[in-house]
């Protein structure tokens, strides 16, 4: 017992080390060493004031008190420890992670390995680590408007201040970013090609390899890359395709011609809303009134589809997808793969995903008021199992047959198997609880944050009842009831 109170302290103690707000992690840390080391003296259960039992479907152990306000938790290499919904630390020394959370997702700190991140709401954030040529890299972030990088390889080094100056570097979707007093200048590139925008987005030019283009917009552009070859890493030729796009009044009037100089160039040609179309080897369509009525043939894909007015009314035949929809009334679409049916959308949907080895289905009623997905290994014909109906309950069975209930499921729902709910809030309103590990036999029952608790394994039961008032727990053939946490009853093993 005292082995495990000190090993207790000294792996909350580094949760606070590592810890960035460091004053919120001192008052935590008395709190829970208090509610922790009183655990460890009594090792008794005391309901929602305080109960400590063995994991049903881990091997590990867990410890509650004050309701849903407290716990932690040891499993193999895991800890974790937390006052929902305030904060919560968790440990893997497996693979060396470490996640703190404030008021989840409001503000984290998390680490794996090397890497590591502290974010305010997305907002603000610092982020740091290793490159894989061995330089260290730290990031700072105010969205939007301070971007820095401080690296090891000064190569990698920028700062910005939006809109007055900066540079950028593999951020927002561009290989690097240079402004002055943003939209006035900016020059983007990416993927070999540098664009110049100047009064963002009324004007721009670019340039690259063999590639150019300008643009006044919204009244008229022109961008075009000629056809050029390439050798590819086997030291084979290869077509690199050019194109011609220009635009006047956009997006009223597109003309796009791509892929040129391939098997499959395509000819685009829009003057939107009256019409729409494009031609290509592979495929062809046709919309007048765009986007309402489209006709499209896909010889690529082996089908033929009409739109008409396009969401609402969708037809397709052909070997790669079949469709009929008259939305929201009903709606049935397939191919090889996939399946997405609705009737009265959205009372009611389905969708399937069947390749190789996995047969995935899912229905839902009213979105997530019912919802049910089933993962299935045709290979071993073990299924996997996610049923939710919110906000009442959701109820899992994994692949090995093992099961776990919960009620309430305020969140779950929209955002199934994450972990900083399942730590930070779900504890709040699961008043009731039942696990079934289908490898080993246990199962526990939990009512009211232990105000009843029901464990069962093959070699035993515990029951406590209303604080521990009454508790009752038998092993090896010897049975024995407590009453006021007084013994009351005990009955040995039959000879």
């Amino acid at each position: 017992m005292m082995f495990y109170s000190e090993n207790k302290r000294q792996i909350t103690i580094r949760c606070l080390e590592n810890t960035t707000p460091n004053i919120w992690c001192g008052l935590l840390f008395f709190l829970a060493m208090g509610l922790a080391g009183k655990v460890c003296a009594e090792n008794t259960s005391r309901g929602p004031i305080i109960d400590r039992f063995p994991l049903t479907l881990d091997a590990g152990t867990r410890t509650e008190a004050a309701g849903p306000f407290y716990y932690s938790q040891q499993k193999e290499t895991e800890t974790t420890w937390a006052i929902p919904p305030f904060y919560s630390c968790h440990r893997d020394l497996a693979v060396a992670s470490h996640e703190d959370d404030f008021l989840y997702p409001f503000l984290s700190e998390m680490r794996y390995g090397q890497e590591r991140r502290w974010q305010l709401f997305q907002l603000i954030s610092t982020a740091g680590g290793a490159e894989q040529n061995g330089a260290t890299k730290r990031r700072v972030t105010i969205f939007p408007l301070y971007f820095s990088q401080r690296s090891t390889d000064t190569n990698l080094n920028y700062t910005a201040v939006v809109p007055f100056y900066g540079r950028l570097k593999n951020r927002l979707f561009h290989d690097e970013i240079f402004f002055v007093m943003f939209p006035f200048y900016a020059e983007t590139r990416k993927r070999g090609v540098v664009t110049e925008n100047y009064f963002y987005p009324f004007g721009a030019t670019s340039r690259g390899d063999h590639l150019r283009g300008w643009q006044v917009w919204p009244f008229v552009g022109r961008e075009r890359r000629d056809v050029t070859t390439h050798t590819n890493g086997f030291g084979d030729v290869e077509t690199v395709a050019g194109h011609d796009k220009s635009f006047y009044l956009w997006p009223l009037h597109l003309k796009q011609d791509t892929g040129l100089g391939t098997t499959n160039a395509q000819q685009l040609r829009a003057s939107i809303p009256l019409y729409v179309y494009s031609r290509s080897a592979q495929r062809d369509s046709t919309s007048v009134l765009w986007p309402f009525f489209t006709w499209l043939d896909n010889r690529e894909k082996k089908y033929r589809e009409w739109d008409g007015p396009w969401p609402f009314v969708i037809f397709a035949r052909g070997e790669g997808k079949t469709t009929s929809r008259v939305w929201p009334l009903f709606s049935e679409s397939h191919n090889a793969v996939t399946e997405s049916d609705s009737y009265c959308w959205p009372i009611w949907q389905y969708h399937r995903f069947h390749a190789d080895a996995l047969d995935q289905r899912r229905t839902q009623v009213l979105f997530y008021l019912y919802s049910r997905l089933a993962e299935k290994n045709t290979e071993t014909g073990r299924e996997k199992v996610r049923l939710e109906m919110w906000p009442f309950f959701e109820w899992h069975r994994d692949f090995a047959g093992s099961e776990k209930l919960q009620v309430l499921a305020l969140l779950e729902p929209f955002v199934p198997e994450n972990r900083g709910i399942e730590r930070n809030w779900s504890p709040l309103w699961s008043f009731w609880r039942a696990e079934d590990n289908a490898k080993t036999g246990a199962s526990s029952r939990s009512l009211l944050w232990n105000l009843y608790r029901r464990d069962v394994t093959p070699g035993g039961k515990k029951v406590s009842l209303l604080f521990g008032l009454f508790q009752y727990q038998s092993a090896g053939g010897t049975a024995q009831t407590r009453w006021f946490y007084w013994p009351v009853a005990k009955t040995g093993p039959r000879r």
